[in-house]
């Protein structure tokens, strides 16, 4: 069976496609903002990118529970449109000069609460739409998606802004939001049956969901190991930007390219996932990529400043760091998502992700600011040389355990 004759499938794929656009070149412009014209901080930056994910501390399991009662195609649907309703109150705010640190610290946090119902609905609703054996292959096909908008988003994003600035291209991304929503509410695949839990009460299906993430053999070692690997990986992220536009004196367009070398990799990471997940098995997949996040961010501390007249060989050590970080992301998101769908029954999709994202996200909120603090102390490159640390740890933690021996029936 191929997944371009499954019903529903290439609107829900145009639909993603539409909204990684929309995530990657909001990221990037809210950064830009931030630094150029809120004269901000490396650690303003963390503080911003903490902010999006705060909601996931609080709200994120008890939406996982919502998302396993509700329709899931309406909440994604509806989410997005919400998002782009915020990306245009940002620029209206700008716009009369009322626009500071703590509005954009609300707006993002009310931006986030709507990213949680949306990535849960959207994880869980994949499952329902695709069959079991072809989870893998449809994650990559999206994860293609993402890392083609990824390539281009910031590049994009970095073109566009030098022409309208910052502000004004929120407006225009707005649209991918919108886009993306109309065209999920017109899906129309009908959703597998999930089994009922209303003889659960709210407090039972809370800890079902926690109790299959933790307590299942697998997959609680790499819910684990995923939780550390996003605290490094929010650290180097988070100061990433910072260390280009700032220590090494590079302007945003550069800035957006080396970002875009990431997108490439991923693409070219996600279009063999498939092939090396039925290889190698997925827990070898997951593991082989987990051990390319390293020599990646070794390539980029390299990098040399401006001022010491190697321009060239900066771009090229930051962008060969960027594709090969691109490619262990675009390996192991597809084997990694496609394990977890292919193991959990569908009535606990949502909640086995939120618990998940929840706790990823949470990482990011420690990591975030605490790559910015560190960074605004010590330089953001020693925090890119802790990140690789904890990154290497991840690694050789994942293909240390039996996790590296799971396989998709």
């Amino acid at each position: 069976m191929k997944l371009s004759s499954v019903n529903g499938f290439n609107a829900f794929w145009i639909a993603s496609t539409s909204t990684y656009f929309g995530t990657y070149v909001t990221t990037f412009v809210l950064q830009v903002l931030i630094v150029v014209h809120l004269e901000g901080s490396a650690i303003d930056v963390g503080w911003i990118n903490a902010s999006r994910w705060l909601p996931y501390v609080f709200l994120g399991l008890i939406i996982g529970v919502l998302i396993d009662r509700t329709n899931r195609q309406l909440v994604i649907a509806t989410t997005d449109i919400c998002r782009g309703i915020l990306l245009i109150l940002i620029f209206l705010l700008y716009s009369f000069d009322m626009l500071n640190m703590i509005t954009i610290y609300s707006i993002m946090i009310l931006f986030g609460i709507l990213s949680i119902f949306n990535d849960s609905a959207y994880q869980s609703f994949l499952p329902q739409l695709v069959p079991r054996q072809l989870l893998t292959r449809a994650n990559a096909r999206l994860e293609q998606s993402g890392a083609v908008a990824e390539t281009s988003g910031p590049a994009l994003a970095g073109w566009i802004t030098s022409l309208i600035t910052a502000p004004f291209t929120l407006i225009i991304n707005s649209a991918s939001y919108f886009l993306s929503g109309i065209i999920i509410s017109f899906i129309k695949h009908p959703p597998k049956p999930i089994s009922s839990v209303s003889t659960l009460t709210f407090n039972q299906l809370l800890r079902e969901g926690i109790s299959w993430v933790y307590g299942h053999k697998f997959l609680r070692i790499l819910a684990l190991n995923t939780h550390i690997w996003f605290l490094f990986h929010s650290m180097s992220t988070t100061v990433f930007i910072t260390y280009v536009l700032l220590e090494l004196g590079l302007n945003s367009f550069i800035l957006g390219v080396t970002l875009a070398s990431a997108g490439i990799g991923a693409v070219v990471g996600a279009t063999y996932a498939p092939y090396i997940g039925i290889k190698l098995g997925v827990g070898k997949a997951i593991s082989l990529a987990r051990i390319l996040y390293f020599p990646a961010v070794i390539l980029i501390i390299s990098a040399q400043s401006v001022q010491a007249n190697m321009v060239t060989g900066t771009i090229i050590l930051l962008m060969i760091g960027q594709f090969i970080y691109g490619i262990a992301m675009g390996i192991e998101g597809p084997n990694e998502m496609g394990y977890r769908q292919s193991i959990t029954p569908l009535r606990l999709q949502g909640r086995m992700n939120t618990t998940m994202r929840s706790i990823n996200r949470s990482m990011i909120i420690i990591g975030a600011p605490l790559g910015g603090f560190i960074a605004d102390e010590f330089g953001s490159r020693n925090v890119l040389g802790i990140s690789a640390t904890g990154l290497a740890i991840c690694a050789i933690w994942l293909f240390l355990s039996p996790i590296r021996k799971v396989k998709i029936d």
